[in-house]
């Protein structure tokens, strides 16, 4: 199994950038699809990024695409997600996510307990 913990987010100002670590434990990271995934206060829980165990195909949400990356590194067993022109709306709790599947879109096995980002106006 993997255990998953979340770190870099924080206050910025709107159009600012913030990048977020996801550390994650257990042997068999390399071979898990990981994702981030965010909920705002009186919001469910929205898909944000995901990347599959190689690093080699990503997807986004929509409200993401062009200004949010993911990415890994596996030596390191950690995923990023840098997060470039933030707006108010990003306003959220940040989740890391795994997932053992092989194929997209991956059922998600694993979260970590999540990193506040807000972006002032």
């Amino acid at each position: 199994q993997v255990q998953l913990v979340e770190s870099g987010g924080g206050l910025v100002q709107a159009g600012g950038s913030l990048r977020l670590s996801c550390a994650a434990s257990g042997r068999a990271f390399s071979t898990y699809f990981m994702g981030w995934f965010r909920q705002a206060p009186g919001k469910e829980r929205e898909f944000v990024a995901v990347i599959d165990w190689s690093g080699g195909s990503t997807y986004y949400g929509d409200s993401v695409k062009g200004r949010f990356a993911i990415s890994r590194d596996n030596a390191k067993t950690t995923v990023y997600l840098q997060m470039n022109s933030l707006k108010p709306e990003d306003t959220a709790v940040y989740y890391c996510a795994a997932s053992n599947s092989r194929r997209f879109p991956p059922a998600y096995d694993y979260w970590g307990q999540g990193t506040q980002v807000t972006v002032s106006s």
